[in-house]
């Protein structure tokens, strides 16, 4: 196998390289790292009803509500120490070192959309997700997915897991109730933020 790089470097400037073909060759095996794991609050947001007001709208003046949507919520996501995953194309996926951040993100979005006639709907859990190229991934992203669509036009959503870890924050949420998620095993206690 030929790879990069002068025969002298070899093993000092991709040893790691070399090594991973040399016991792929031993073993018939490629080693593969183990993907990249943190723990994160992620917060999936989705925009009510965008099908309907895009075909009322047209394209072009839809494209100029979703720019300045994407703008906010990048702002916002920002201000709030968050990172803007990607955005959904009537929504977004984000991260937070907090659930707090995150509650307190998607609410500012919430209420800065409300003042174009747009509602939001948000779902909020902490988990660890995998660390994929720029994107993330793993059960706690589709868990948050699934919290975002439980939710009333208007709402913000969250685990129990985010719950357990505002207490004592001016964070008020209230109960929804043990809800079945889509495509997840068992039923989950959901709540909604009241305040903020």
């Amino acid at each position: 196998m030929e790879l990069p790089g002068a025969d002298l470097s070899l093993m000092w400037e991709t040893r790691e390289l070399a090594l991973d073909v040399i016991e792929e060759f031993l073993t018939g095996v490629r080693h593969v790292p183990p993907p990249r794991r943190v723990l994160a609050t992620v917060l999936f947001t989705d925009i009510v009803g965008s099908t309907q007001r895009a075909s009322r709208l047209r394209d072009r003046r839809w494209r100029q509500l979703l720019d300045h949507h994407d703008q906010l919520a990048a702002h916002l996501v920002e201000e709030a120490s968050g990172r803007l995953v990607k955005t959904t194309g009537d929504g977004i996926l984000a991260t937070f070192d907090g659930p707090g951040r995150g509650i307190g993100c998607a609410a500012a979005l919430r209420d800065e959309l409300g003042g174009l006639a747009l509602q939001l709907r948000a779902g909020l859990h902490i988990g660890e997700v995998e660390l994929r190229d720029g994107d993330i991934g793993g059960v706690a992203v589709h868990i948050a997915a699934r919290v975002m669509e439980a939710a009333r036009p208007g709402e913000i959503l969250t685990s129990r897991t985010v719950r357990d870890l505002v207490v004592g924050s001016d964070i008020l949420l209230e109960d929804r109730g043990i809800q079945p998620l889509k495509g997840v095993e068992g039923s989950w206690q959901l709540y909604t933020v009241a305040h903020p």
